[in-house]
């Protein structure tokens, strides 16, 4: 099938819900050190020009993650390493260290406080 029209888009807005929104607020603020976005809320931050990552309450949004790897949050920086070892120093939690992808990727998993997995990574640099 070939597409002739495309979706013309203006920005991205990612939203988690959570049941405690505040103390995801206050992780991805406080601890991950994301920019906020007051224009988009409270719970919004600026990943880039056009995506917006927010986290607000819902209703049917209960206790922790169930799958916690079914939407990841992957955060490109310039140092992995240097992100993550900041992050646990800050007591965040990381159940995969600077693991090497085929297609030249270092990534750090953490895990947030609803349980939700986020990935820092960085590629790898030429010797």
């Amino acid at each position: 099938m070939v597409w002739s029209e495309h979706m013309k888009l203006n920005g991205v807005y990612i939203n988690i819900t959570s049941e405690n929104p505040e103390k995801l607020i206050a992780f991805y603020r406080d601890v991950v050190g994301l920019e906020p976005n007051p224009d988009m809320g409270e719970g919004a931050f600026k990943l880039n020009e056009g995506t917006t990552l927010g986290f607000d309450g819902h209703s049917e949004t209960k206790g922790k993650a169930k799958e916690p790897s079914r939407v990841l949050v992957d955060l490109f920086v310039d140092d992995a390493k240097t992100e993550r070892e900041r992050m646990e120093a800050a007591g965040v939690t990381f159940i995969r260290k600077e693991g090497k992808q085929d297609w030249g990727g270092i990534i750090s998993t953490f895990v947030d406080p609803d349980g939700n997995y986020g990935q820092v990574i960085s590629m790898e640099q030429p010797a």
